[in-house]
């Protein structure tokens, strides 16, 4: 694994939910903050997005995609939306339960002047974010230029096209190609160049290689030496560099990637305990145990409990 499919397949839980919304007319709607992150793409027609917590509003056209990794409540509407507007604004609510094949049902397509999206969120785990999704701004918007991002334009032309027919296989596509624009939608963030600190990270031929190596094979018998050497540079080298970049020493970055990826493991299979010390890099079940509750403050077996209650 790499360090951004590690860091979305750590915090995202179940299935995302989806809706595909035609509007035309004068409308504004609003969209309550949520636990998860929210994302829109504008199939036809043009919109206006406005967060809460200010700014100025989004102009969103056709192709554009927007993220809000953070779950931050907000409006859309046909036109620019100032507070005034905003606080008219109607409650817009995904159906409670909806799955992704729901919205496999096409609508009719909007009347002229009036606009197409898809509307959904993912559900995220915010009790061990990775430092890089909390490093994503309260918006992401992703406007269709001609040649950008041509990977997040071909997932959303795929997805357009199996939301828009009942075709065999959809239940199983309409997800995949759901995860698979979160990814994208992320990356291409990275790529814009307005990432923060962790866009630096990942560009960095030393701490790049570490991470790489770490999150390869969390479980192997690491030592600064040995990293050091997997990165090509001397142990000095890689603890500044590494240290500098990512926060934290690369021993104190492992041993909190390993004690995530346990949890990870924890709330998504059925493995034994002593299954997922080995996995992680720890000799034995109590010293796994021991570590991970000075990370969570809790066991792991009360972590799962916990994991499979809230599920």
């Amino acid at each position: 694994m790499d360090v951004v499919s590690d860091a979305i397949a750590a915090v995202r839980i179940g299935r995302p939910s989806s809706d595909r919304v035609s509007v035309s007319g004068s409308w504004c709607a609003r969209f309550a903050p949520y636990d998860g992150a929210g994302f829109h793409v504008v199939l036809e027609g043009s919109c206006w997005l406005l967060p809460d917590g200010g700014g100025p509003p989004i102009s969103l056209a056709a192709g554009d995609a927007v993220l809000l990794p953070h779950g931050t409540g907000h409006v859309i509407a046909d036109s620019p939306v100032d507070a005034a507007a905003a606080a008219r604004a109607v409650p817009f609510e995904l159906p409670r339960g909806a799955a992704v094949p729901d919205a496999t049902e096409a609508p009719g397509a909007p009347a002229p002047g009036g606009v197409e999206m898809l509307c959904g969120k993912y559900r995220l785990d915010r009790s061990r974010v990775h430092p890089l999704m909390l490093e994503l701004p309260k918006v992401v918007h992703l406007p269709n230029r001609i040649g950008s991002h041509p990977e997040l334009r071909w997932a959303i032309a795929l997805l357009g096209g199996e939301l828009g027919q009942q075709r065999p296989g959809a239940c199983l596509a309409v997800p995949s190609l759901l995860d698979l624009l979160l990814v994208y939608m992320v990356r291409s963030w990275m790529a814009e160049g307005s990432g923060g600190a962790w866009s630096a990270v990942l560009g960095d031929p030393v701490a790049a290689a570490a991470l790489r190596a770490l999150h390869s094979d969390p479980a192997a018998p690491w030592t600064n030496e040995r990293l050091a050497a997997e990165a090509g540079v001397s142990r000095a080298t890689l603890a500044r560099r590494f240290t500098a970049l990512v926060g934290r020493p690369p021993m104190a970055y492992l041993t909190w990637w390993r004690l995530t990826y346990a949890a990870t493991l924890l709330r998504d299979t059925p493995d034994p305990l002593a299954s997922i010390a080995r996995r992680v890099g720890y000799g034995t079940p109590y010293a796994f145990s021991h570590a991970f509750g000075r990370e969570f403050g809790t066991t792991p077996g009360r972590y799962r409990a916990g994991e499979a209650k809230a599920s």
